[in-house]
């Protein structure tokens, strides 16, 4: 088989890039929720199905394979998938051949039950499973239910080479670890994506030269805990106390993996998410310091600024510890963005508590954060153990205050930035203005300007002249 690019302008005047493979006749549509991970996800499954005579379509009504690939990490979530549902339902009423597959952690989390709730669905199937979906669309074909929803200790998808979806041709995502094992009460990652578990360092970089041949310009390493990246030979995470110390030579943690890649590919820029506060050490930050292709931003879940409250959400570091990491930080990159996650309204939040986040907000100035208001997860310790006793009213008011606090921190780093020269990569064309570039900058933030003869791809040094909470407005430094 021979593969193409296909170019798709969407809606948005947007182009991007799918790829398609000449000789496949059979259509798929996958829809992705949530996170990166997710994303990213969705293009092995992609991968996987090509090699099943499938090429991915953005137009759903003429889809043979429709799948929706799911987030659980909160209720709003799945109820956005649910309604999503509806609309595939009305689809297929149409296309009564068309067959409906949930994928992710919400199909790992309900199994077969979903098969059972939403009659439209016709294969469920976890996120470690994707290898068996050729198995799967078999039993679909002879009638049968389908679903596959087993958790694996050792599936990283290492040797899938993934087909990338929507593409701009300029930044890619590759993932390095899979699964959690932090357990914090308030999460259900660890019981839809399994144990945490490492990709071979071998297979990361045979992706990113791949990437690399194809000039895509920037890569994001993801995972839930990047930080804990851990490669020793496969498998489970272990305790290095008892490990020999020939393993303890040979292994790979994740500073030595990002001055791996940081050097070996000198004109490709490298991100990463999501940090965890008590995996990230100094090595990492040193080594983000002494390699300039190495974007200078963090994004670092906090949760909550309360140091009892981070013990009943089995966070494992204090306020205290966390505002340290955060003094070294500026320490070592001054630079350095820092974006957050935060949860308003968790099991027996007080107001005191409340402010505790509200003050280490004030202390840290958080460039950009993802904030929410406490959801009870199903199969967690807190809906099991802990009583979800604040008041939806309460929680909405102080989730207002924590939104308003981080637009006025926002608004004040992009400010900062006026009147400076930064180096931009040009993912593509303003969603506003087909007469402006967009891209961003090492701190992640998002940049505007008029287009010359620049080209897709280029890093240019753009002066900036002016900004909103989250967008920075400037012109080609000539």
């Amino acid at each position: 088989m021979s593969t193409e690019k296909t170019i798709i302008e969407k809606h948005q005047g947007q182009s991007l890039i799918t790829e398609q493979v000449t000789g496949n006749t059979k259509k798929m549509y996958i829809e992705s929720f949530g996170c990166q991970m997710n994303m990213n996800d969705s293009e092995i499954v992609a991968a996987i199905l090509t090699k099943e005579g499938y090429n991915t379509t953005q137009i759903m009504e003429e889809a043979d394979l429709v799948l929706v690939n799911t987030c659980s990490i909160r209720e709003k979530a799945e109820q956005t998938v649910r309604k999503r549902l509806e609309k595939y339902n009305a689809i297929k009423r149409i296309n009564p051949g068309m067959k409906v597959g949930v994928l992710g952690c919400m199909a790992e989390r309900l199994k077969a039950k979903f098969l059972e709730e939403e009659k439209i669905v016709d294969l469920v199937v976890g996120p470690d499973a994707y290898r068996d979906l050729p198995n799967l669309l078999k039993e679909i074909s002879e009638g049968r239910d389908a679903v596959n929803v087993i958790l694996s200790t050792e599936e990283t998808y290492g040797d899938v080479s993934p087909v990338r979806l929507n593409s701009n041709g300029v930044s890619a995502f590759v993932s390095i670890t899979r699964g959690c094992d932090n357990m914090c009460t308030f999460c259900v990652v660890p019981f839809t994506r399994g144990r945490e578990r490492s990709r071979d360092p071998e297979s990361i970089l045979k992706e990113i030269q791949d990437l690399h041949e194809r000039n895509f310009k920037e890569v994001t390493l993801l995972g839930q805990n990047v930080d804990s990246y851990l490669w020793y030979g496969g498998g489970l995470k272990k305790n290095f106390k008892n490990a020999s110390d020939i393993a303890k030579a040979t292994a790979v943690g994740f500073a030595q993996l990002l001055d791996i890649v940081a050097l070996k590919y000198p004109t490709m820029r490298f991100r990463f998410s999501t940090s965890n506060p008590q995996d990230l050490n100094l090595d990492v930050l040193h080594t983000m310091a002494k390699h300039k292709n190495i974007c200078k931003h963090i994004h670092l879940p906090i949760q909550s600024g309360n140091t009892d409250m981070l013990k009943r959400m089995n966070r494992a570091h204090t306020r205290e510890e966390y505002l340290t990491l955060i003094d070294n930080v500026h320490a070592i990159i001054p630079d350095c963005a820092i974006s957050q996650d935060i949860i308003v309204g968790f099991c027996g939040e007080t107001e005191e508590e409340h402010k505790d986040t509200l003050s280490l907000m004030e202390y840290v100035k958080y460039d950009f954060g993802f904030m929410f208001a406490y959801s009870e997860r199903p199969g967690t310790l807190a809906a099991k153990k802990m009583p979800d006793d604040v008041p939806n009213d309460i929680k909405k008011r102080r989730l207002n205050e924590i939104i308003q606090l981080q637009l006025k921190h926002s608004a004040y780093r992009t400010k900062a930035f006026i009147g400076q020269t930064v180096e931009v990569l040009i993912e593509g064309t303003s969603k506003k203005s087909d007469a402006h570039w967009k891209g961003r900058n090492s701190q992640n933030c998002v940049i505007v300007f008029p287009k010359d003869n620049e080209k897709l791809g280029d890093t240019v040094h753009v002066l900036i002249e002016d900004c909103t909470s989250a967008t920075l407005i400037g012109v080609k430094k000539q």
